[in-house]
């Protein structure tokens, strides 16, 4: 058999239907693919700095019109393109999904997965314009769209009059809760830089470990090292398989367009 998935790996055979079949595969979430993103100056915390606390319910998994969504553990290497679209006076002063007070004249967003608190740069592709923002809500779950801003952040890509406009977002860290001259503030804690490091492919993601195994080891035959990586996201635990991809973020990208092109179209780069 393991000759018989070779051979249609080469001929360019729809591969990871042909594993969902056999081994009744139940992979979970979406390519996210990581893209350096620009320095920009930031002000540093200080030692005594400790993370903003994300409440626990913000990352449980929830389903909205049908669908599931699960949060993800961390924002490390994020980035991800669409629709930016901004929601205003209706929900001003409501509750975001964190428990804050929605402000739409504040510099926050809402986002279907990524970790609360976490920082965005979010360009306007069609006018290059950029700003950031912090995570505290949900949503938007209209299809297309990867983030709703307030008015004030609408305003500043110019978007505010069309609505609506292409955008690239970027995780560049988290907020963080520091004491300076008796007040405590939210200050921008830098995620590392990762164009450079230890770079894998994740290729699936199986609450079977058998199943994680089996696919390593098909990997192992095309000579791709390959690893599994535990996740316990508290109502399960998942078993990461991922391929190594180099040193650099350009070789895994490499890597990445090479295993789409093999059938995993849900493939991804991640970061050791």
């Amino acid at each position: 058999m393991l000759s018989f998935i070779r051979n249609n790996i080469i001929r360019g055979f729809p591969f990871i239907l042909f594993l969902s079949a056999v081994f009744l595969l139940t992979a979970c979430g979406r390519p996210r693919v990581i893209k350096t993103p620009a320095k920009r100056p930031v002000s540093q915390p200080s030692r005594t700095s400790s993370y903003h606390p994300v409440p626990p319910s913000t990352q449980r998994p929830y389903k909205i019109n049908g669908r599931n969504y699960y949060p993800l553990p961390s924002s490390h290497g994020f980035s991800q393109k669409g629709i930016a679209s901004w929601y205003g006076r209706k929900f001003h002063g409501r509750k975001t999904s964190n428990g804050e007070t929605y402000d739409m004249y504040g510099s926050t967003a809402a986002h279907k997965t990524l970790p609360m608190n976490t920082y965005v740069l979010v360009k306007n592709l069609e006018n290059g314009i950029e700003t950031m923002v912090r995570i505290n809500d949900r949503g938007p779950f209209v299809k297309g769209r990867i983030i709703d801003l307030t008015l004030t952040g609408a305003k500043k890509l110019d978007i505010s009059e069309k609505g609506t406009a292409k955008v690239r977002i970027t995780a560049m860290g988290e907020a963080v809760s520091c004491r300076e001259r008796g007040k405590t503030v939210k200050k921008f804690l830098p995620h590392k830089d990762f164009k450079s490091g230890e770079f894998y492919i994740q290729i699936g993601s199986f609450t079977n470990r058998d199943n994680a195994k089996r696919l390593k080891n098909i990997m192992y035959d095309q000579e791709h090292k390959t690893v599994i990586r535990m996740y316990d996201r508290g109502d399960k635990i998942f078993y990461r398989v991922r391929v190594e991809a180099g040193n650099t973020l350009t070789e895994a990208e490499r890597m990445k367009r090479v295993l789409k092109r093999a059938g995993f179209k849900e493939a991804f780069v991640v970061a050791k």
